[in-house]
């Protein structure tokens, strides 16, 4: 990917600030009330929810993560999108009603409403350390998906721009201008990247397609065959599919939107239709990466395989739009995640009336500071940085299930459960670390010890308050 600042051409900057200039001014009402502000007013339809579950979870980060294992792996890195495929089912049938039931401002209530304001507060912290975390890793990938094209601008000052257009789209509004946004980004998105496989496609086919670039084994996913695989190993992807069932049910980006959802049904329909479309965009970006290899075997960094193909394979003018459409996937992401940890403080930390939307402005933008600092300054690897931020989040899990589910949960319980789920993540990353893979003690024997100590010590002490019923309340 060689001078691509010099040709990109004057029809590509126009569609770039053209689909930004779109963006702003979709988002560009501000909001008249605090709840207008953290929960869109909860009047939010179906196609509009879906559409921002989709562009909130699309992201820069994993977009380049995917794409680098796709130009590695080949076909088998569709495996990594049935995270999200099955992570969202289960989170559509476990808890996408209960949220909407439950109907506050931050996922962290439900904590000091079913436990004690203690726990609350604890797991207020935690969400929002991980999401800090999440979002550092996001304006990194802005940063690597855009330095090409400005390698004079030092990191700090690229990164720096980026977050404050972020900024200027979601602080007038919030939620709601969040929601405006995304509706933009998902038209563009879902023709632009099944644009981008179906020119990969053509263009590595007389070139003998896939099977001219990756070895028969790595042609067609057989789990037993490929359960080790040195590509990628599918002990990996099981791993993850786990710690994703049991983080996203409490992912507070996920908790707003259910809030903001007009009904329970629609909370359900749309958190199951954007498992299917988020599955789809990946392991369209995936196998895009895949036949990018056939065409140029050579790239140096496949984390950069997404931006290489917008800018090589798209015509001038939509060349723009493409690069447009990746930064409005990080604008997208960082702004539902933005949006979440300020109606987390709201909530948890009693800034919600409407005369404070200032200082909800205020949480906001120092909440983008901090994103900034972390991915300019700390972040290396994206995946593994993104993976490593769910440590915090996955030891929630048995006190928010069972905060919904079994009557007999008790505090002390929830306490045990999520110190065992804090100790024992952190302890396989410092022990097992990255290369020896980590993730599969995590999530294959941490899970089952949160919940076994939940309902061990939950036994064995005096039950919580009431408990929040995913059935009835």
């Amino acid at each position: 990917m060689t001078d691509q600042a010099a040709r990109l051409a004057v029809a590509d900057v126009v569609g770039f600030c053209g689909l930004l200039a779109l963006l702003v001014w979709s988002s560009r009402r501000p909001a008249a009330t605090s709840r207008a502000f953290l929960i869109a007013d909860r009047a939010v339809g179906l196609f509009p929810l879906v559409a921002t579950l989709v562009m909130t979870e699309l992201n820069t980060s994993t977009l380049l993560a995917f794409s680098a294992v796709g130009y590695r792996a080949g076909p088998m890195a569709t495996a990594l999108p049935l995270v999200f495929l099955v992570g969202l089912a289960f989170y559509t049938l476990t808890v996408a009603r209960p949220w909407k039931r439950f109907n506050r401002l931050s996922v962290a209530e439900l904590f000091a409403e079913r436990y004690s304001p203690g726990l609350g507060r604890l797991a207020s912290l935690m969400l929002l350390a991980a999401m800090t975390g999440f979002c550092a890793t996001y304006v990194k990938s802005m940063g690597l998906i855009f330095q090409p094209l400005m390698p004079s601008m030092p990191f700090w000052l690229l990164t720096a721009g980026l977050s404050t257009v972020v900024l200027a789209v979601i602080v007038p509004g919030g939620l709601t201008s969040v929601v405006k946004s995304d509706v933009v980004s998902f038209a563009i998105t879902i023709v632009l990247l099944p644009a981008l496989l179906a020119i990969g496609v053509g263009k590595s086919q007389p070139l003998g397609g896939l099977g001219a670039a990756f070895p028969p084994d790595q042609l067609v996913m057989a789990p037993l065959a490929q359960w080790s695989h040195p590509a990628l190993p599918f002990w990996f992807v099981t791993s993850l599919i786990v710690l994703t069932c049991f983080t996203y049910i409490a992912a507070p980006w996920y908790g707003q939107k259910m809030f903001a959802a007009k009904d329970e049904r629609t909370a359900f329909i749309a958190v199951g239709c954007a498992s299917v479309l988020v599955f789809a965009l990946y392991g369209a970006m995936a196998l895009a990466a895949a036949h990018l290899r056939v065409v140029t075997p050579g790239l140096s960094d496949p984390q950069m395989a997404v931006p290489y193909m917008v800018l090589e394979w798209l015509p001038s003018g939509i060349r723009g739009v493409g690069l447009a459409v990746l930064f409005a996937a990080g604008l997208t992401t960082l702004a539902g995640v933005w949006t979440a940890m300020a109606a987390m403080v709201a909530g948890d930390f009693g800034w919600q009336h409407a005369s404070q939307i200032g200082v909800q402005r205020l949480a906001l933008t120092s909440f983008a500071v901090l994103s900034w600092l972390g991915g300019t300054f700390l972040i290396d690897d994206i995946l593994n940085r993104l993976i490593l931020a769910n440590v915090p989040v996955a030891a929630l899990a048995f006190a928010l299930l069972a905060g919904f589910y079994w009557r007999r949960a008790t505090t002390a319980g929830a306490w045990a459960s999520m110190a065992v789920g804090i100790v024992w993540g952190t302890a396989c990353f410092i022990v097992v670390g990255e290369e020896g893979g980590y993730t599969w003690p995590w999530a294959i024997y941490g899970v089952p010890a949160i919940f076994a100590t939940g309902i061990m010590v939950s036994l064995m002490t005096r039950p919580a308050g009431h408990v929040l019923s995913a059935r009835k309340r």
